[in-house]
């Protein structure tokens, strides 16, 4: 991503299609969505796509090209994608470090298996997914709940993939949140051992707490403190990157979406304000 298209972003939802055209708020720099729901869409939802992309900024954040899966990759969506990509002038493509079919597709994010054989497997895969697109994609560290046949850290899987794969990073503050919790380590530690140079943008997001001990990503609440806290850290760390703001469900009227991406605002504009200080 050009980092200079701005700073703050929303996921969109088809329902709100109507009120951003109508009424958007300046206090977006860009939006993002699957494209799996929107690039066969036509009839009056496309029209008004297609005026939104004409109009704002969009990214891209993939739901179904199963990077560590075994099954042949689907190039038929691929080809598909590069079109709906160049139609809508779609500024990044971010995909889930995970997969999601084998012997047919699941609607689950599964994780893969935290091993040297599965890093070259995935960053293989990465790499023509970017040699077919013509362009370079990033990757999101993601939630997961178990490690089957884990040799390696989470940590040390991700940083082996980027590095492997020579892709981009799709840096979701949550997701760190929620493992750190899951799995017992220190998120500060995960969240700066991230290599600054392979930033492309941020993801903030609300979870549901099962218990104490276990943290359900499900992109549908608000965001809550100590994720606010590790974001301000993620600036700390890696300086400004653009971040977005993600709802799935439950989703609030947009005056309440929008305080939480003012909060986005406020969190860089307080570390921009102190790195002047420094100065």
């Amino acid at each position: 991503m050009n980092k200079a298209i701005g700073s703050v972003g929303l996921g969109l939802r088809r329902e709100m299609l109507s009120e951003v055209l109508s009424s958007p708020s300046g206090q977006v720099d860009f939006y993002e969505v699957a494209p799996e729901n929107w690039i066969n869409l036509g009839g009056k939802f496309g029209n008004q796509f297609s005026r939104l992309t004409e109009q704002h900024n969009f990214v891209c954040h993939g739901l179904s090209l199963s990077l560590g899966a075994t099954s042949p990759l689907d190039i038929e969506f691929l080809n598909a994608l590069k079109g709906f990509f160049e139609r809508h002038q779609i500024q990044c493509y971010s995909e889930h470090l995970s997969y999601c079919s084998g012997s047919g597709h699941m609607y689950d994010l599964m994780p893969i298996p935290f091993t040297e054989e599965a890093v070259k497997h995935t960053a293989k895969r990465i790499r023509e997914v970017q040699e077919r697109l013509e362009r370079r994609i990033a990757v999101e560290n993601v939630s997961y709940y178990a490690a089957p046949g884990q040799e390696m850290s989470e940590l040390e899987f991700t940083l082996a993939v980027l590095q492997e794969a020579d892709c981009d990073l799709l840096l979701d503050v949550n997701n760190i949140y929620v493992n750190s919790i899951n799995h017992g380590y220190d998120a500060e530690t995960f969240l700066k051992a991230m290599p600054t140079s392979r930033i492309a943008y941020g993801h903030v997001a609300g979870h549901y707490v099962e218990e104490q001990d276990l943290l359900i990503d499900t992109h549908g609440s608000d965001v809550c403190d100590p994720v606010w806290e590790l974001l301000a850290k993620a600036y700390d760390y890696h300086g400004i990157f653009p971040t977005l703001l993600e709802r799935d469900f439950n989703l609030p009227p947009m005056d309440v979406l929008l305080e939480e991406v003012t909060q986005i605002h406020t969190i860089q504009n307080a570390h921009s304000n102190m790195q002047v200080g420094i100065a």
